[in-house]
């Protein structure tokens, strides 16, 4: 790889000073939980620190993820802050679903997502993405808010993939409840220390902003039905969804298939939408990495069905090293349900363990110069990356259903954005990430467009 004095280095959030209190901890939760790790956690393998009456142990090591993302997932569940912040917008969905429930609906829901039935699903993603960048015109040199633009392309093509149903007319109602919600989902102080059984007034106001989100999704998909009841209606995902649901008819039915969908459209569209910005984020701020990847994407003719790394691989590199660099799903927490143990260290029931794909992708120990951009990691001729190593999409039974989806989409629309534009800040204000639920920036960055 290139040496550090050629590479870009992003600016990032300062690590603690020193290990924080069990308080400190609980309080850093709520507002940006990057912020918890000293520069000493990023070389190490294994941290562990007392939170709440428990242990909490944090992974980086290999032989550690595989034990319990791989070899042993069963030993382990959603945490309860997990199902608190999620729950009432997620239901008993793919995500939030445990045991064999959970493994049921992994059955009927993987043949919609592999790749025979995700691949020709690239032509609406195309063109959502060119519909989408073709309004940009208008704005081309004035400023944009493009977290706000991506969200919105995001959310068409969930919509045109998932229902076959145009969602500008939705998304504003959509975008309110989401960042309703997003203000409302926490974790605080409360979701740490009263058991499950006692709502707080977060939990209250997240189920009050839950059914109004609930009632929009049973919209879309009673005008989907609607709709599927032409002769010409076509076949989506929506279609895979029913077919491969078994939850039963009525009731059941209906909050399964919604709670499915919740799930599919909520993670499938904010966690793109967030890979998508950090791309442009960084390819504003490396030019020359910028013009390599158009220069690609000008001279690519078009689909022509083979995969798409093959197709795009530089571009393709890029989004790989925007996910290592800033992984929307930044924190993957379990509780364990058993002794066990890690390593030498005895893992008690009640105890958290998380792997953090940000603290991961950024180790010192696995990465030369972790915190550059530099997409060549990613590139075919480059050494193989270690699977324990980068995990923008998880490990194990439990990895991503959507993630053939996912980067299937952020490089047909890196491609189809470079062709037209050049993307530049308006400022030389950082953007730092913040670590909540996903992983958004800290503020509204504006960009400016140029044409190519």
């Amino acid at each position: 790889m290139p040496a550090t004095s050629t590479l870009l280095v992003p600016p990032r959030p300062d690590p603690a000073r020193a290990p924080l209190s069990t308080l400190e901890l609980g309080l850093k939760l709520g507002r940006n939980i990057l912020s918890i790790w000293t520069e000493d956690a990023y070389r190490q393998d294994l941290l562990v620190a007392p939170f709440f009456g428990v242990n909490s142990f944090t992974l980086n090591g290999s032989d550690a993820i595989r034990h319990v993302f791989v070899d042993n997932p069963e030993a382990y569940g959603r945490s309860l802050v997990t199902r608190r912040m999620l729950q009432p917008i997620l239901g008993r969905g793919l995500f939030l679903a445990e045991g064999e429930e959970w493994r049921r609906q992994r059955r009927a829901l993987a043949p919609a997502f592999t790749p025979r039935s995700i691949d020709p699903l690239r032509g609406i993603m195309t063109a959502v993405a060119r519909e989408k960048l073709d309004q940009l015109a208008s704005r081309v040199g004035r400023p944009i808010d493009l977290f706000a633009f991506t969200q919105r392309l995001a959310l068409e093509v969930a919509g045109r993939t998932m229902f076959s149903l145009e969602m500008s007319d939705r998304a504003e109602e959509m975008r309110r409840h989401v960042d309703a919600y997003a203000e409302a989902i926490g974790p605080s102080l409360f979701d740490l220390v009263l058991p499950e059984a006692w709502p707080n007034p977060t939990d209250l106001r997240r189920r009050r902003i839950a059914r109004r989100w609930r009632r929009f999704i049973e919209d879309l998909i009673d005008e989907r039905r609607t709709q599927g009841a032409a002769p010409e209606a076509p076949r989506d995902l929506f279609d895979l969804l029913t077919t491969a649901s078994d939850a039963g008819d009525g009731a059941e039915e209906r909050a399964y298939l919604r709670d499915q969908v919740a799930t599919m459209i909520l993670a499938g569209h904010e966690t793109t939408a967030i890979g998508l910005f950090w791309s442009f984020l960084l390819l504003a701020l490396d030019p020359a990495v910028q013009d390599r990847a158009a220069a690609e994407a000008c001279a690519w003719p078009g689909d022509n069905g083979a995969a798409i790394p093959t197709q795009l691989p530089f571009l393709h590199a890029v989004a790989s090293e925007a996910l290592r660099l800033y992984p929307p799903a930044f924190l993957v927490t379990r509780v364990a349900l058993k002794p066990d143990r890690i390593g030498a260290r005895r893992v008690n029931p009640g105890d958290i363990v998380s792997v953090s794909p940000w603290l991961l992708h950024r180790s010192a120990r696995r990465w030369r110069d972790p915190h550059a951009f530099d997409p060549s990691r990613f590139l075919p001729d480059a050494p193989a990356v270690d699977r324990f190593a980068y995990l923008p999409f998880g490990i194990g039974p439990r990895v991503c259903i959507g993630a053939h989806f996912a980067m299937t989409e952020l490089v047909l629309v890196l491609a189809e954005a470079l062709k037209r534009y050049r993307f530049e800040r308006t400022d030389s204000e950082p953007v730092l990430p913040v670590a909540v639920v996903t992983l958004g920036p800290d503020h509204k960055a504006r960009f400016r467009l140029r044409p190519r």
